[in-house]
């Protein structure tokens, strides 16, 4: 009994980065892009995806806090950006897809940095542009 014991909770471990990722379909809506401009307020560089936090004035010139999900890290700096890309404060421009759960959270497909590059952001979505030529 114990050792069945110990080999069901190292399956239960083994299946929590499994669990905590998920398919692009079950959380974003590939039919309603956004488009946020916001002042960065927080980066989390970390797997399986890397976390952008903004404040974005709405329409009514309200300051709303977005989340938006990149791609994994190691993608993201063959792309041409790093952790040291973003600072707190830096503007920003996003285009992405809404969550289907109409939070203030997004996807990342493209990422306008400060110093003015475009970057595709890894979006597990399904217009991912293709590979740089090497």
């Amino acid at each position: 009994m114990k050792h069945f014991l110990i080999g069901a909770g190292l399956v239960a471990v083994a299946a929590l980065p499994v669990y905590a990722h998920h398919s692009f379909a079950a959380e974003f809506d590939a039919n309603k892009p956004v488009t946020l401009t916001g002042a960065v307020t927080k980066l989390e560089w970390m797997n399986p995806h890397i976390w952008v936090y903004l404040d974005v004035k709405d329409a009514q010139g309200t300051v709303q806090p977005w989340q938006c999900e990149g791609g994994a890290p190691n993608t993201l700096t063959r792309n041409g950006w790093g952790r040291d890309s973003l600072k707190y404060g830096d503007a920003i421009t996003i285009e992405g897809f809404m969550a289907k759960d109409r939070s203030k959270t997004c996807n990342i497909r493209i990422a306008k940095l400060p110093d003015g590059r475009s970057i595709f952001a890894g979006s597990s979505g399904g217009d991912n542009p293709p590979p740089p030529k090497r």
